[in-house]
């Protein structure tokens, strides 16, 4: 099914005239919500491009048919307007301009419709955010009170089990926040519904604690692309603000949220090579982010309304890739307690995930991470091997990055890496340390593995570490080769070893390396 989901999301399916869907708005907006089997899938169906899919609908008794080719492939449902769109707030505006049905059971809102690049070259060519408004199709601000009334309708009415709330950018980006904390938490005192808010890195990272005292389960911090190219072309504000700038308020997130409850979109088609998003996907897991992969969905109206759909055979590749990063870092879509991600309507990834491998390794992620890890490294150095007296922690740790090893929710190893001095590509590994009830399955081998695919990508050319000699062995085997005499280091004899960074694992390897065709531009 994961096949199908992902061709008729880039190819589009041709549907009977009398059935319509959403035209313009914010996000993947040009389509209608379909189901297969149990699975709300949101579907281009009147782009110019979808005369040529090789998709189409027929009715078959009381349902819908998918057909390919005039073959019928499984059966179709089609997710009913909800009752609530036919239903007016106190005020008299219509439900159905406050609020829309996503998927099968997601609540979507843009609360404040106007955002500061609207109309400017900085506007991200592919939102319709604007069009809405333009055409009559909503207002453009919705009050506290008119959002917990649908919200309570919706919930009630038509089963709406979560919240997605986005907005236009504030100037500067944040001061919009305020305004969708206060709405957050009428939606929870009225409906008790998990919300998730959508923003971009605001100017005062503390904007964002004020969303998590509202109630806000879930955020999402969108980047759209890790191509600087494709960025700067297709949404020039989200470029100015920076990826370092992303990253900070991406950490922050997760610390306040949770790994897997902060996500990012990335849009796939814009023009940037299909490598990039595995690469920032990665990127994002390892942070606690889930990637939130989509093809691209053009919006009538949008500076992007010609362009076409990635070829779903791209797709696949990258989804398969993405899955198995996720596998590797522990997120699930199941485990997202609102928003984009928990509906997946948008996607077929969460079709291709995988359970989480037995061993995972990434970033330490929160404090509560980091403190697991140095307990390891005492148990190791100091209660084992009686290396230090009090404390292993030295002027490294502050600029280190620092990986865990979990084994289920508990963290069994850590290692770490540190610029060298000299400031011309050199990195020095150390303190690898594994519980002893976890030495087997590999746990030291995928640390300095992933130790060595990190720095890599942080630009290291040579990666050197101090490895005790009855270690060396176990280093030549994994790409390791000595590179001095033994030495004395902590009182134990050790040989300085050096990396093969060429053996690092790469996600990336078999993936299309060229970028998006023109007609995607």
């Amino acid at each position: 099914m994961k096949e199908i989901v992902t061709d008729i999301q880039s190819l589009g399916i041709r549907v009977p005239a009398d059935i319509h869907g959403r035209g313009g708005g914010a996000g993947p907006a040009e389509g209608r919500a379909f189901l297969i089997g149990d699975v709300p899938v949101t579907v281009p169906i009147s782009a110019p491009y979808v005369a040529r899919s090789p998709y189409s609908l027929r009715a078959s008794g009381d349902g819908f048919v998918l057909l390919r080719e005039d073959r019928e492939i499984l059966p179709v449902g089609i997710v009913p307007e909800p009752g609530f769109y036919s239903e007016r707030d106190v005020d008299g505006i219509p439900f159905g301009k406050i609020a829309l049905l996503h998927g099968v059971d997601c609540l979507a809102t843009t609360v404040l419709q106007s955002c500061v690049n609207w109309k400017t070259e900085r506007q991200c060519r592919f939102c319709g955010a604007g069009v809405s408004l333009e055409t009559g199709g909503t207002i453009d601000r919705k009050t506290p009170g008119q959002l917990s009334r649908a919200a309570r309708k919706a919930m009630v009415q038509d089963g709406v089990s979560h919240m997605v709330l986005t907005s236009g950018i504030g100037d500067p980006p944040g001061d919009e926040m305020p305004y969708l904390a206060e709405c957050t938490r009428a939606i929870k005192d009225a409906a008790e519904l998990p919300v998730h808010v959508q923003f971009a890195p605001p100017h005062d990272f503390a904007l964002m604690d004020g969303l998590k005292d509202a109630g806000a389960d879930t955020v999402g911090i969108h980047i759209e692309s890790f191509d600087p190219e494709t960025l700067a072309r297709t949404a020039p504000a989200k470029a100015a603000i920076g990826l370092d700038r992303y990253e900070a308020a991406w950490k922050r997130a997760v610390a306040l949220f949770g790994p897997g409850q902060v996500s990012s979109f990335l849009i796939a088609g814009l023009g940037e090579p299909p490598a990039s998003i595995v690469q920032g996907s990665e990127a994002l897991a390892d942070l606690g982010v889930y990637p939130f992969v989509v093809p691209l969905r053009p919006v009538p109206g949008s500076g992007m309304q010609h362009a076409i759909p990635p070829d779903p055979e791209i797709m696949k590749d990258i989804y398969r890739a993405v899955a198995r990063i996720l596998s590797r870092k522990g997120l699930s879509s199941k485990r997202n307690r609102a928003g984009c991600v928990r509906c997946g309507a948008c996607s077929a990834l969460s079709l291709y995930e995988t359970p989480a491998d037995r061993l995972i390794c990434h970033t330490a992620r929160t404090q509560t991470e980091l403190a697991a890890a140095m307990a390891v490294r005492r148990r190791v150095f100091i209660e084992e091997q009686q290396l230090f007296q009090d404390s292993d922690a030295d002027d490294h740790d502050p600029s280190a990055v620092h990986l865990v090893l979990k084994s289920g929710p508990d963290i069994v190893g850590t290692v770490r890496a540190f610029r060298g001095e000299s400031g011309n590509g050199h990195w020095i590994g150390g303190r690898l340390a594994v519980c002893k009830e976890s030495r087997s399955f590999g746990s030291a081998r995928l640390l300095v593995k992933e130790a060595m695919k990190r720095v890599k990508k942080l630009g290291c050319t040579r990666f050197t570490a101090q490895v005790q000699e009855k270690n060396v062995p176990f280093f030549t085997k994994i790409g390791w080769r000595a590179v001095g005499p033994l030495n004395s280091h902590l009182g134990l004899p050790h040989r300085l070893m050096e990396a093969d960074l060429d053996t690092a694992p790469d996600e990336c390897a078999g993936l299309a390396q060229q970028h998006f065709t023109e007609e995607n531009r």
